[in-house]
């Protein structure tokens, strides 16, 4: 064994696709969403998680911005302060298909009254 080598004592060999998430260094199989057009605004999550959760300005809803923000266990009790059940753990593979599947132009807006231009 050559000691000078620290890859000489894998056992196997990992491809790396350029596929896998990012995440404290191995693979994840589980990502945090927030269901935006259930959220109400509260900001629960973010006073637990606020690693992890923010709140969009615009719309006044909550959404995770770090999968890595906080520890497993500090998004779970985020989770489980939310009072209309809008985070969920979801596959890693299938958050951007359900970013996409918002329609954020649909939203009743929380957040900020939008600007009116007066002539």
């Amino acid at each position: 064994m050559d000691l000078t080598d620290p890859f000489d004592n894998f056992e196997e060999i990992v491809e790396i696709t350029g596929w896998e998430p990012v995440l404290g260094g191995k693979l994840a199989e589980k990502a945090v969403w927030v269901d935006e057009a259930k959220c109400i605004g509260c900001q629960y999550c973010v006073h637990v998680a606020s690693n992890t959760f923010i709140v969009d300005e615009f719309h006044g809803r909550s959404r995770a911005l770090r999968q890595d923000g906080d520890s497993s266990d500090l998004i779970q009790e985020a989770i489980d302060t939310c009072p209309v059940d809008c985070i969920h753990w979801v596959n890693f593979e299938e958050l951007d298909d359900l970013e996409n599947s918002l329609d954020r132009d649909m939203f009743q807006s929380f957040g900020k009254p939008p600007r009116m231009n007066k002539h």
